[in-house]
């Protein structure tokens, strides 16, 4: 194999060959290679996919139930439509002899990317000289495998925006305070739904390498990291005001990734899947602003005609790393498998692996 071949198949550079493929062929490959490996193939697929891909899903669902799917699943091939954490949490939950796949290694995700194990092992350092060994540390798994290891070799634990409440909660029974990884807002919004109050939360900056916070630091106790979501974060008070006096008999709920501000002046909030069972067993003829990634917005509006459903932000576009993995990206994936050269393989080191199990079992025990 050539430079130029390691490289294109490193970096998840799709063959031309698919590019010239129409929708109807790729359809039909991919169904007939699914039907070919039956049991043996499993495709699990992000609420927040494209349609073209979600309709091959064998599961669909959020975070923690793609990660409890990977977790119980039998299969040989695990060719996995999200990003490149869940790709990594699948691999984690799975048996040696199980090969996981991400159809394109692009898919990252930015939150994700804001908290690396460097910034992280310095951070704890640093905060151990402030608040001694009083802090158990909990990652979202919007994470590294490397910031799930760190977390589960201290005692801590994975947690989900469907779970986060029982997980902090239970994180407090066990320490003082609580490191929140890397999502500030989730933090923020689980922690001060569970009664602690904003002067009890800080804020860690990695990039400062810096705790702000105002006040005796005796009474932190909720250090948040400051990272978000890139996608949540474009949701504005001012979205909600103009929809408060444009649309007034409109309900809002949103996810918790979403600003304190954004959550407190909406009707609900929870996790992508509290939000999919809220609009589900809404009334027909109910009004909705979603407050979330566009594609499940879109997919839940062709879902429920007899409702009116509108997104909070009408200009907010799809998640861009979610939208990495499209049709073409799938069907490579499955003809690797076919061919039996297995391109954009997700395998985790044993020793990260091994400490970062122990932080996604106790998360999956509590969910």
């Amino acid at each position: 194999m050539n430079l130029l071949e390691i490289v294109n198949k490193g970096n998840g550079m799709l063959p031309s060959k698919y590019r010239d493929m129409t929708e109807e062929e790729m359809k039909k490959r991919v169904t007939e290679i699914k039907a070919k490996f039956g049991e043996e193939l499993f495709i699990p697929g992000h609420h927040y996919q494209k349609d073209e891909v979600v309709e091959f899903a064998d599961s669909t669902g959020d975070s923690l139930q793609l990660a409890q799917a990977a977790a119980y699943t039998t299969a040989t091939y695990i060719v996995f439509c999200g990003v490149h954490f869940m790709a990594e949490t699948a691999d984690i939950l799975t048996k040696k002899d199980q090969v996981v796949i991400l159809p394109d290694m692009r898919a990252g995700c930015s939150m994700a990317d804001m908290a690396d194990i460097y910034q992280t092992e310095r951070a704890w350092v640093k905060l151990l000289n402030l608040f001694g060994d009083t802090m158990l540390p909990l990652t979202y798994v919007n994470s590294t495998a490397a910031i799930k290891a760190f977390c589960g070799e201290r005692g801590g634990a994975t947690v989900t925006s469907s779970n986060a409440h029982k997980m902090v909660e239970w994180a407090f029974t066990k320490k003082e305070r609580v490191l929140f990884l890397p999502d500030q807002h989730l933090g923020r919004n689980t922690a001060y739904d569970l009664g602690v109050p904003l002067e009890e939360m800080g804020v860690w900056n990695p990039i400062t390498d810096t705790l702000e916070y105002e006040g005796e630091l005796d009474n932190v106790k909720v250090i948040l990291w400051k990272g978000h979501c890139s996608v949540h974060e474009k949701f504005t008070i001012e979205n909600i005001e103009h929809l408060r006096s444009t649309k007034p008999d409109m309900n809002i709920i949103v996810h918790p990734e979403c600003t304190w501000e954004v959550v407190q002046m909406s009707d609900d909030s929870g996790s992508t899947k509290k939000i999919i069972e809220t609009i589900e067993n809404a009334p027909s003829g109910s009004k909705w602003a979603i407050g979330t990634e566009m594609n499940l917005v879109n997919r839940i509006i062709q879902q429920h005609p007899d409702k009116e459903i509108i997104s909070l932000n009408p200009n907010m576009c799809p998640c861009l790393t979610m939208n990495r993995i499209d049709l073409p990206h799938l069907l490579w994936a499955l003809e690797s498998i076919e061919n039996g050269d297995i391109i954009n393989q997700i395998s985790v080191e044993d020793y990260i692996a091994k400490q970062a199990i122990a932080a996604l079992d106790k998360m999956l025990a509590n969910a």
